[in-house]
């Protein structure tokens, strides 16, 4: 290995050692009622987006929360000896993809077939320190 490239590998290395990220596949939500409860907390700290999501009434809300305390989980996993309170958590992204559509046929009148769509998606969501963002 080259010495730019190896350079640029632990580059690489030390920026994703402050990141975080979480994953939830086939959730069985509509990805456009999860988007609605993702743009809440986009771009907020962690503490902030935890009380939103804890006092949300929406049923997506209850897994988005469940994500990010795995996501936080994971970022004390990499970093044992910081502290959460001192990195100052924000939820850099959070994606909703649309997952796999489950087809069903609903009998409709005069023998026709209306076709239901039960969808899912995936949420993808990266949390990041808030000090190196300023520096």
């Amino acid at each position: 290995m080259g010495v730019r490239k190896r350079q640029m590998a632990e580059r690489i290395k030390a920026e994703k050692q402050e990141l975080a990220f979480a994953k939830l596949n086939n959730c069985p939500t509509s990805p456009r009622k999860m988007r609605l409860v993702a743009d809440l907390v986009r771009g907020k700290e962690v503490e902030k987006a935890l009380a939103i999501l804890r006092f949300s009434p929406k049923e997506a809300s209850r897994r988005v929360e469940k994500l990010l305390l795995s996501a936080i989980a994971n970022w004390q996993a990499k970093n044992e000896d910081a502290s959460i309170e001192d990195a100052e958590l924000i939820v850099k992204e959070i994606k909703v993809d649309s997952g796999r559509m489950l087809k069903r046929l609903r009998p409709a009148p005069q023998g026709r077939a209306h076709r239901i769509r039960k969808r899912s998606n995936h949420v993808t969501l990266v949390l990041g320190s808030n000090n190196n963002t300023q520096a």
